[in-house]
């Protein structure tokens, strides 16, 4: 089935039946797959029941574990994944994080590096900073576990935490094997020199903090797993006195801000947001405006700064409010207050190469053919530039052409948009009669080829739909030749798929 609610609400209902069955080998199964549907379509909030049941299950039967010793890793994982989001999101109960997080150390140990960054980053983010500095030194003293994520990205996590509790030096002392190149990660070196920013900024380096603005945004502003950043970037141009090219990131930035990444994101995009505004606003009149495109509701509008201003501070407060109703403390009101309280830390720093504070060139990232990079929709559009095809690219990033028979889309998914997803559609529909036919031949596909993955979807209006897909982890990166040779097979696969379904009587 395509993404979206009715394929959620179908695993969902499949786990449920396996539940009634006595099945708990399917309920996992389908509750895993609910799970990696929930990341792919960027509903991370909603983990934390689907991985509950899945350790529910598990306990219950711990065979399937024994079974299938790679599910254990993937519990862990999923279980990071969830409490990650609880720390993301008021709309998932602590009680709940806590719950999963106690499981985990039963399951994983309680001084693995996992379970220490984990407890280390919740009690950070309650405000509890005697707890957090101790944990954080039991995460720091134990080796990296592939369960926790990239090892490449944990200097820049540590100096997150440690900027955070305004230990500047430590915090770029964290980050030096990224910023002397010992770090082989594909987020790496801009997520560190976005962590940099400020630290730098306070501490006299000034000239070298906007150097790694201007490097690190011109990859930051297009990348969709890139919004977490764009809070530091917008910080470091109200901090260094460029309150104009501040205008300028947020009115670039700010649709990304109807579809962010999680709810501490936009609460701390929106603050930093506000915080550039009231010094636009502080500098002088400028009659600047800036464009809010309409989302549900809320209808496109042509904003002034200072209302473009109340609007974010009024979603920031908003959201930290509803984070210490949840945690039963005053510390994410208390951090943004803080924030909209800073003021310029100097006269403005200059710019290499931008000695007007105009934003840079919007050059995407363009590694060399055998250079890993991440994922990204101007590396996708560029192989299909370089093959000479015809597309389109829709609001939300999906790249979309029509080979023959077969309309095929391209698309970013998972956490940081790592995965690349491609579907194919036969342009070709068969009558709602012919199911059974429809699922042979979907079975007899899948049997015989490996691409893409067959499947029919009923309609429910009398016309049955023949799609496949092609989903490739590039998690360590992906060269853009490499890119090049999966574009080229999922095209070419894509087609033949359509072109069978074309055939058939």
């Amino acid at each position: 089935m395509p993404d979206g609610e009715a394929r959620f609400a179908e695993l969902d209902r499949i786990a449920a039946r396996a539940d009634a069955l006595g099945d708990p080998h399917s309920g996992l199964d389908a509750r895993f797959a609910l799970v990696e549907a929930y990341l792919l379509h960027g509903e991370r909030w909603r983990l934390a029941d689907p991985v509950r049941r899945c350790v529910a299950t598990v306990d219950r039967a711990p065979q399937l574990l024994t079974e299938r010793p790679g599910d254990a890793e993937l519990l862990r994982r999923h279980q990071r994944y969830a409490v990650e989001a609880a720390i993301g999101t008021p709309r998932v109960g602590l009680d709940q994080a806590r719950a999963l997080l106690d499981d985990l150390a039963r399951r994983a140990g309680e001084r693995t590096g996992l379970v220490a960054q984990l407890r280390c980053r919740l009690a950070d983010h309650l405000g509890d900073e005697p707890t957090a500095r101790r944990r954080y030194d039991d995460w720091a003293a134990t080796e990296p576990d592939p369960t926790a994520g990239c090892p490449g990205c944990l200097p820049a996590r540590r100096a997150e935490l440690l900027a955070g509790w305004g230990d500047d030096a430590a915090a770029l002392a964290a980050l030096h094997p990224v910023l002397d190149g010992a770090v082989d990660c594909t987020d790496s070196p801009e997520r560190a020199l976005a962590v940099a920013l400020l630290p730098w900024l306070r501490t006299g380096e000034a000239e070298r903090a906007g150097q790694a603005h201007l490097r690190s945004y011109r990859r930051h502003r297009r990348e969709r797993g890139a919004f977490p950043y764009l809070a530091a970037h917008l910080r470091f141009c109200a901090l260094a006195g460029h309150p104009a090219r501040g205008l300028d990131i947020l009115a670039e930035q700010l649709p990304r801000l109807d579809h962010p990444h999680d709810d501490l994101s936009a609460m701390e995009f929106a603050a930093a947001g506000a915080l550039v505004c009231a010094l636009a606003a502080e500098a002088g009149p400028t009659g600047r405006r800036v464009r809010r495109p309409a989302h549900g509701s809320r209808p496109a509008a042509e904003m002034d700064v200072e209302t473009l201003g109340t609007d974010l501070l009024a979603l920031a407060t908003g959201l930290a409010g509803s984070f210490d109703a949840r945690n039963g403390t005053g510390h994410q009101s208390g951090r943004i207050a803080s924030w909209l309280a800073e003021r310029p830390l100097a006269t403005p720093v200059p710019l290499p190469d931008d000695e007007t504070g105009d934003p840079p060139e919007p050059t995407p990232f363009a590694p060399a053919a055998d250079e890993l990079a991440p994922l990204s929709l101007s590396m996708i559009i560029a192989v299909l530039d370089r093959r000479g095809d015809v597309y389109a690219v829709d609001a939300g990033g999906v790249v979309v052409g029509r080979w023959n028979e077969a309309v095929i889309q391209f698309r970013q998914v998972g956490q940081r948009g790592e995965i690349l997803h491609a579907r194919v559609v036969a342009a070709r529909r068969l009558p709602a009669g012919r199911l059974t036919e429809a699922y042979e031949f979907c079975n007899a596909w899948n049997h015989d080829r490996l691409l893409p993955k067959a499947y029919v979807h009923d309609l429910g209006e009398g016309e049955l739909v023949l799609a496949g897909d092609v989903t490739t982890d590039l998690e360590h990166g992906v060269a853009p030749a490499q890119l090049g040779v999966l574009v080229d097979a999922a095209v070419a696969t894509g087609v033949a798929y359509a072109d069978a379904v074309a055939a058939l009587p």
